[in-house]
């Protein structure tokens, strides 16, 4: 049980490590283009940013799904990769289909995939929240300064 904890303590801690390196990768990203983001036009730019987002939190939660599926593989838990991805999938996303178990032994691990893909999701909504909120602050700001 205590192995169990410990391993999906790190896998945790890793998945979140990637998404924080990942939201500390767009704010260098938004800060370089600040510029160009604050000049006109608004709305084709703002739209721009939130596919590109979507595409980076979109990423960001796959790594997460590969991490969980990498250490699963590794642990000789599943045979396949496909079974081990497929798994991590539908676990931290916590859709639970509960076609594909855990060994009895290892079964702890489906919870803390499943709370660890809350927890990304979670963070990942806030990044998407607080990307778009100063794209847009610094849009209607140049806006002002131009009045």
């Amino acid at each position: 049980m205590f192995i169990q904890i410990a391993l999906g303590t790190v896998l945790m801690l890793l998945s979140v490590l990637v998404s924080g390196a990942a939201f500390w990768g767009i704010e260098v990203v938004l800060a370089r283009s600040h510029p160009w983001l604050t000049k006109e036009p608004h709305r084709p730019k703002l739209m721009l940013v939130l596919s590109l987002t979507v595409v980076w939190v979109l990423g960001m939660v796959t790594a997460g799904v590969w991490i969980w599926a990498i250490a699963l593989w590794l642990l000789d838990i599943f045979i396949t990769m496909e079974a081990s991805v497929y798994f991590s999938l539908v676990a931290f996303t916590t859709l639970g289909f509960g076609d594909i178990l855990l060994p009895q032994q290892w079964r702890l691990l489906a919870g803390m995939a499943a709370a660890n893909g809350l927890l990304n999701m979670g963070l990942l909504t806030a990044m998407l929240v607080e990307v778009l909120r100063h794209v847009r602050v610094g849009q209607l700001e140049a806006r002002k300064g131009k009045v």
